[in-house]
Parts: structure tokens; C-alpha cells; sequence
């Protein structure tokens, strides 16, 4: 069992910068492929970003691709969203989520554990 909480959301202006940190419980942290989702109101929720389990291969959106970076530290058991060069689009709640496949995946069927979500908000 693998619990997975997300900080580091906030209200942001238009072209500033993020930093989404997830920490996850378990001592088996580095076996998971790690993803980055994100939900806004009224919409489903979509794939952002993935990472491999040992961060050597990651995988973006289009709408985030060369903006947003994702990273992973298995030695804090964290894996971490920068997000650069904020659009209002970007507001949404973002949730972070571990899968047994350890390569990146980019459905959420893939994903085993959720966490909560962190609320950001871009505003224009």
C-alpha cells in the first residue's frame, strides 16, 4: 500500500511558476512508474505528466510539454511538478499517482494509488 500526498498549490499570475511536490508512504517507492493528472471544474480529469521508476524516461501532455518538468527523488520518496509559464488553463486541482508498471503510463487506468489533490490556481 502506497499512500501519496500532494503540496505546494497556490494562486499564481499568469507566467509565474509552481512547484508540486508529492510524498509518498512505503518503502517500495522506487518500483512505481509516478504520474501528475489534473481535473478543473466541470471537466474530466487528464494525464499531465509521467515518470519512469527510475526518472530516465518521462512523458508529457501537448499542453504542457516545454513547460512543465517532472522529476523524482526516490531517496525522499518525492516526486515533484514544476510547473513554468502558468496559463489560467492551467488552473485546476492536480493529483499525483503511483503505478505498479514501472515505466510512465499515460492512462489513469494504469495508476494503483491517488492522492488527494492540490488546488492551483492561475489567474489571468
Amino acid at each position: 500500500q502506497v499512500q501519496l500526498v500532494e503540496s505546494g498549490g497556490g494562486l499564481v499570475q499568469a507566467g509565474g511558476s509552481l512547484r508540486l511536490a508529492c510524498a509518498a508512504s512505503g518503502r517500495t517507492f522506487s518500483s512505481y512508474g509516478m504520474g501528475w493528472f489534473r481535473q478543473a471544474p466541470g471537466k474530466e480529469r487528464e494525464f499531465v505528466a509521467a515518470i519512469s521508476w527510475s526518472g530516465g524516461s518521462t512523458y508529457y501532455a501537448d499542453s504542457v510539454k516545454g513547460r512543465f518538468t517532472i522529476s523524482r527523488d526516490n531517496a525522499k520518496n518525492t516526486v515533484y511538478l514544476q510547473m513554468d509559464s502558468l496559463k489560467p488553463e492551467d488552473t485546476a486541482v492536480y493529483y499525483c499517482a503511483a503505478s505498479h508498471t514501472r515505466s510512465w503510463n499515460v492512462s489513469e487506468y494504469e495508476y494503483n494509488y491517488w492522492g488527494q489533490g492540490t488546488q492551483v490556481t492561475v489567474s489571468s
